[in-house]
């Protein structure tokens, strides 16, 4: 079931945002499109993100479901949704796994590529 879904990540940099007087954070957002491209219908259950900064420093997140959601994909659609995350760095990237149910009640993870998050113009 590796081959189930499609994973299709792209994000945008949205701007700066005071976390408190001295702290500012670089705020992006990231739309995820999933494809089931299986035969069966699939039910995201969970899932993990790395999120690295330009400084090396890692944060992991885990959670049931994608904004409060738990959706069912049929064969052949597309579950799109967009979320944000917040960096200290200009740069940094995203990556991890979703995990599914088919509906033959088989659990399967699916990886999340890579992708950067970066201020335009930050990358030579």
């Amino acid at each position: 079931m590796n081959q189930a879904v499609q994973i299709e990540v792209t994000s945008k940099y949205l701007g700066k945002q005071n976390q408190s007087q001295k702290t500012e954070v670089f705020v992006f957002s990231y739309t995820v499109n999933i494809t089931n491209t299986s035969q069966q219908s699939v039910k995201l259950l969970s899932r993990y993100w790395l999120i690295t900064n330009g400084n090396g420093e890692k944060v992991e997140v885990e959670g049931d479901g994608v904004i409060g959601e738990q959706p069912i994909i049929e064969p052949n659609q597309t579950y799109s949704y967009t979320s944000a995350s917040m960096l200290k760095t200009e740069v940094g990237t995203m990556e991890g796994f979703y995990q599914f149910e088919s509906s033959g009640k088989a659990n399967f993870k699916a990886p999340i590529p890579v992708f950067s998050l970066a201020v335009p113009n930050s990358l030579h």
